[in-house]
C-alpha cells in the first residue's frame, strides 16, 4: 500500500512553488496563514491517517503555525527553509528540492543539481 502524505504550507504561492519540483502526487494543503486549533483539525480531518509534513515560512506567522502543529499534531514532520529566504515561496528551487528529497519525497532530478 502506498503511504499517503500531505504537505501543509501557508499559502497558494508556497504550493505553486513546490508543485513543479515534486515527482510524485502529494496533497498540498494551504492554511492561508495562522489558524485556530479547531480550524486546523477541521482542515486535516479528511487526512487523519496520512503522514503530515509541515513546511512553513521562517517568520513569526510561520513559527506560530509550526508551534500549533507541534502542540496539536505532534506526529507531524517539520521541514525548514533557510532563514535567509524567510518564505517557502522565495526559497530557490534547488534548496527546496534538497529539503524535500531529504524528507524522502520524490523530486525531479533537474532541481537537485
Amino acid at each position: 500500500m502506498n503511504e499517503e502524505r500531505v504537505l501543509i504550507v501557508e499559502g497558494d504561492t508556497d504550493r505553486k512553488r513546490l508543485l513543479p519540483i515534486l515527482a510524485e502526487p502529494v496533497k498540498i494543503i494551504c492554511t492561508n496563514g495562522t489558524v485556530s486549533p479547531y480550524r486546523l483539525e477541521e482542515l486535516l480531518a479528511p487526512y487523519e491517517d496520512w503522514e503530515l509534513y509541515v513546511f512553513v515560512d521562517a517568520d513569526d506567522s510561520g513559527e506560530k503555525l509550526r508551534a500549533l502543529f507541534k502542540r496539536e499534531f505532534s506526529e507531524a514532520h517539520h521541514l525548514y527553509t533557510d532563514k535567509i529566504y524567510r518564505e517557502v515561496a522565495t526559497t530557490p528551487y534547488k534548496l527546496l528540492a534538497t529539503i524535500l528529497h531529504a524528507a524522502n519525497f520524490k523530486v525531479k532530478t533537474e532541481y537537485l543539481f
